[in-house]
């Protein structure tokens, strides 16, 4: 086997390790957005903010103006009308974990992406899928 060759399974199995990665990643993203759903959790958080959202709250000033936005939607009226600040923050850390991990799976796969194509690691061949 030549040098060029084994660089060449070397990387195929970087490149593998990383899709295997992020398949692992994704599955464990479809399980925890069923538990959030199972635990009506999804709705905790009633701002989406994909660039400044990766902190929780740190001050109970802060969970406190969570909360009342909370209560300004339909959920909490209806179906937790009687739900603490202790209550929500049950719920909101489910679904804050839930859109962190999607932002961690996002950053996973899209960084070696941008490494793999500028190395010209990934040819057409295997993005295609044939052999």
């Amino acid at each position: 086997m030549s040098a060029a060759d084994a660089e060449t399974i070397k990387r195929r199995r970087i490149l593998a390790a990383w899709l295997f990665a992020v398949a692992a990643m994704v599955f464990v993203m479809v399980v925890l957005g069923g538990v959030t759903r199972l635990t009506n959790s999804g709705l905790s958080m009633v701002e989406w903010k994909p660039l400044t959202g990766w902190f929780p709250p740190f001050h109970d000033a802060d969970w406190q103006v969570l909360f009342d936005k909370y209560k300004a939607y339909p959920e909490f009226r209806e179906m937790n009308w009687d739900m603490t600040l202790t209550g929500f923050k049950g719920i909101f850390w489910l679904e804050f974990v839930h859109r962190l991990w999607g932002r961690i799976i996002g950053v996973v796969f899209f960084v070696p992406f941008v490494f793999f194509m500028l190395r010209g690691w990934s040819t057409s061949r295997l993005a295609s899928g044939s052999r």
